[in-house]
Parts: C-alpha cells; structure tokens; sequence
C-alpha cells in the first residue's frame, strides 16, 4: 500500500516536473544565462558588483561597525518598550536558519571540486563584501516596515520599493514591490521548501535506509505547521535555540578536525591563496575559482536576494540602523565563518586529489577535481567529516534535517509576508497560504521535482534582481540613516541598557 501510494506520488511529481520544464525553461535560462563570451551567470555578477558598490558607498561600514553590531545582538542598546516583535539576536537567528543550510554543506563542497582551494579565498571575499548589502537591505526593511495596532509587523523589499521610492517621488515601485512579492513566494514554495524537504528525506534515508517519502513530508508538515501557526514570535523561539544548537555542532566538529590537523591548516591556507591567483590547474584557472566562489557565496547568503530584510523587519527597535548593523554579521557568519570551515575540512583530510609530482588538482573526466572515492556535493563534505570521524554521517544527517526544517520555517515567514503584501492581512488569508506551504512539504519530500526547483531557484534570483534596483535608488536613505545614528551615538543620546 504505502509502495502504491509513494509511486502516486511519484507519478504525480513526474507530471508537475514536465509542465514546468516545459512552460518555464525560458525563465530559468535567462536568470542563469552566462554573460557572453564567459562562463560567469550575470546574476552573480549582479549581486556580487551591488555588494562591491555598497561596500564603497558606506565606506566598508561592515569592518568600522563590526564591534558595535556584537554590543546590539547581546541586548546592550535594546529598549524592551520599542515596537516589534523579536529581539535583535532573535532577528538574526531568524534570517541566518533562511541562509545557514545546504549551501554550507554541499554546495561549498562542489565549489571546492570544481574551483579547487581557491575558490574559498573568492567566497571569503564575496561574503565579507555581501555584509554591506545586507545592511543597507535590512535597514531600509525596518525603516518602511508597517506596524499594527498588535503589536505585529510586516516589512522587507515588498514595503521598500513601495513605500521608499513614493517617498521619494520615483515611479515603478508598486509594480516592483508587486513582482518581488510574487517571486517571493514561489522561492519560499521551492528552494525554502520542496527542496529543503527533498533533502531532509534524503538525510534521512541515507541512514535508516530506503522508505516512502511521504511519510517524511508529512511529518515534517506537521512539525513545521505547528511551529508557523504561533506565527513570527514562535518561529525565533525555535530558530533562536535551533540555529546554534545545529551551528554549534557543525562547527565544532569542524573544528576538531582542524585540532587534530593544525600542523597541516598553514598549508591549507596557502593553497586557498595561491589557488585564488594560479588556478592550481583547474579548468579555467583563476576565473574558474573565481566564478566557484562567487557562485558559492551568492547561493549560501543570499545577500542582495531581499528575504533577510523581511526577517529583519521584525525586530524591536525605533531605529532602522540597528538591524543594519545586525544583519551584517549574517553574511560573515554563514560564509565567511561556516562555509570556510567546511572548505578547510575537505582540503585538510586531503580529499582534493593532486598530482605528487606537479603539485596540480588531478581532474576527472568532466573537467572537475578527481576526490577520494569519486563523491560531490553533500556525499564529499560527509566523506571529508568521515575520514576523521566514521560516526559523522549520522550527526550530519542529523545536522541536514535541522539545516533544512530550519531554513523551511524561515521562508514560511518571508512566503507568508509576500503572501499578505499580495492579498492582505487577516488570519483566513495566512492559514491559507499556512496550509498551502505544507502541503508542498509533503510534494518536496514525496519525489524529485527537477524543473520545479529549478524555477523555484530561478524565482529566488529574481527577487535579487528586483531588489538591488530599490536598494541603488534608496541607498542615499541609508546614508542618511547612519550619518544622523552616528550622531546621536557620539553625542550620548543613544544610551546602553545594559
């Protein structure tokens, strides 16, 4: 029965997959097109210049206000009586359990098979710029966020574009507001669900062995709609407790390879460096690791994407700043620090294979870096934790579902914002959308939708698109923003609470 029932779904999952492969290829071929005459998609050259020109703009603000974003997530300048409804470092939990995912676990691993070491010098550089997008994003989401008489809030790109360029006599920016609310919730359906689904089934199976994926998908539907029915206030309780825990694991593990092999992380970091500047034989050399890393760091952020500013928008502060300061350490934390870690375990236990003799990556048949064992992905980074660890593929598993049911509850809320921006407030319209969410927990974890989540990822790059054209035209807002925060820091006016 439960076989009959899992090919249903499969057979269903089939269907849906060729309607949207055929309906939608052209979408997904012009959001990942490479730009002419290279191998970079210029989408990543969009997010990637847009966090370059903020970094310059606001004169590298993520390196001058470092400390004073660690004195607000610990509570120091919070004033327990500002509107909203999560605390700072609630706020961040909430954004970093959308960005903290699959991206540091698989995907740095294929950016490090395909773009050798070096591609983690490119991602390290793309995320320490990223910061200075994800602050002038998040800021602007508190800035023209709406608040309501309950004390609950809604803000992010959908209320910027709308709100900020009538303010400031712009034209387009209900129709952006709109388009970016759209692609909102199709990323949330997708990437930040079916595919999060997807892969928490795969851990799973990958350890108990091979069982239908409905019942994976249902009860993940039922643990993620309990959490989102509580709405925001519950979803940072669980995300303010599961994000470390799952980061905390992950990292110290990390961490304890790198004990065991410090003698070897010197060499490590030369090789990431040199590899950055010679290529080390990948294909394409130095533009190949460049491109990985980019690609890694863009995909694992998501700074310029606009989803953080919705989480963000929450947070309890009258001033717009704060969360600025705040969010700059999500991009520090998740690529800089996370995905680093993960690029440094693989390249140590040596599953980058070279070449003895010329010191070059061996490369396989398709272009890519020969590893031990032939693994990518999920299976490279499981393989490098492994070599040292042979317990490690449980708590990656384990790690894996909580990265992925994390990442789902944070995009119910940034879907179910989008979802109100289209239709309106009121608790029918957010049950629905509630419902309908988990609902696609279940078609995610049931069957493997290649062309869905391909759209979906394709939607979630939009927004990007959308969302970095507001964010140029109101960066002057930011600036304003900080110079008369600066102020008023400098004078005493803003005092600690602690």
């Amino acid at each position: 029965m439960a076989m009959a029932q899992d090919e249903a779904a499969a057979t269903i999952g089939d269907t849906i997959n060729d309607i949207f492969a055929a309906s939608t290829g052209w979408f997904v071929a012009l959001i990942f097109a490479n730009v002419p005459g290279t191998t970079v998609p210029w989408i990543v050259g969009w997010l990637v210049i847009a966090a370059a020109v903020f970094s310059l703009y606001f004169g590298f603000i993520q390196f001058r206000a470092f400390k004073h974003s660690i004195q607000l997530v610990k509570g120091d300048y919070s004033d327990p009586n500002d509107a909203g409804e999560v605390s700072h470092f609630q706020a961040l939990a909430t954004a970093l359990s959308g960005t903290v995912g699959l991206g540091n676990i698989a995907g740095v691993a294929v950016a490090v098979s395909i773009g050798g070491a070096g591609a983690t010098f490119w991602m390290i550089l793309a995320g320490l710029l990223g910061m200075a997008t994800k602050f002038t994003e998040c800021t602007l989401g508190v800035k023209y966020r709406n608040e309501y008489p309950d004390g609950s809030v809604s803000g992010g790109p959908m209320y910027y574009l709308d709100k900020g360029f009538k303010e400031r006599g712009l034209p387009l920016g209900k129709f952006m507001a709109v388009m970016f609310a759209i692609f909102c919730v199709l990323g949330a359906m997708g990437g930040g669900n079916m595919f999060q689904a997807n892969q928490a089934h795969a851990a799973i199976s990958g350890v108990v062995g091979d069982y239908p994926g409905w019942i994976t998908g249902v009860i993940l539907a039922g643990v993620v709609f309990a959490v989102i029915i509580g709405g925001l206030k519950s979803i940072a309780q669980v995300t303010e407790k599961v994000v470390p825990f799952m980061g905390v694991l992950y990292v110290l593990s990390a961490l304890v390879i790198i004990a065991m092999n410090l003698d070897m992380v010197g060499e490590a970091f030369r090789e990431i460096v040199a590899g950055a500047f010679t290529g080390l034989g990948v294909t394409g050399g130095i533009i190949g690791a460049l491109i990985q890393g980019f690609r890694r760091a863009a995909f694992s952020n998501e700074a310029g994407i606009g989803s953080a500013a919705i989480a963000h928008s929450a947070v309890r502060t009258k001033e717009p700043i704060t969360e600025g300061f705040v969010s700059l350490l999500e991009p520090f934390i998740d690529t800089v620090v996370i995905c680093t870690m993960t690029s440094l375990v693989i390249i140590i236990t040596g599953q980058l294979m070279v070449n003895p003799e010329t010191g070059l990556y061996i490369l396989n048949d398709s272009g890519g870096i020969a590893t031990v064992g032939d693994t990518s992905g999920v299976a490279l980074t499981a393989a490098a934790f492994s070599s040292v660890f042979g317990w490690f593929g449980y708590v990656l598993a384990v790690a894996v579902f909580l990265f992925a049911f994390s990442t789902m509850i944070s995009w119910s809320y940034y879907g179910l914002k989008a979802w109100t921006y289209l239709f309106g407030e009121g608790k029918g319209k957010e049950l629905v959308f509630k419902l309908l969410f988990c609902f696609f927990v279940i078609v995610g974890a049931a069957s493997s939708l290649g062309a869905v989540l391909d759209f979906s990822d394709a939607a979630l790059f939009a927004m990007g698109v959308v969302n970095i054209i507001g964010l140029y035209f109101l960066m002057p807002v930011v600036k304003r923003e900080l110079n008369g925060y600066r102020a008023r820091l400098k004078s005493g006016e803003i005092k600690k609470f602690k």
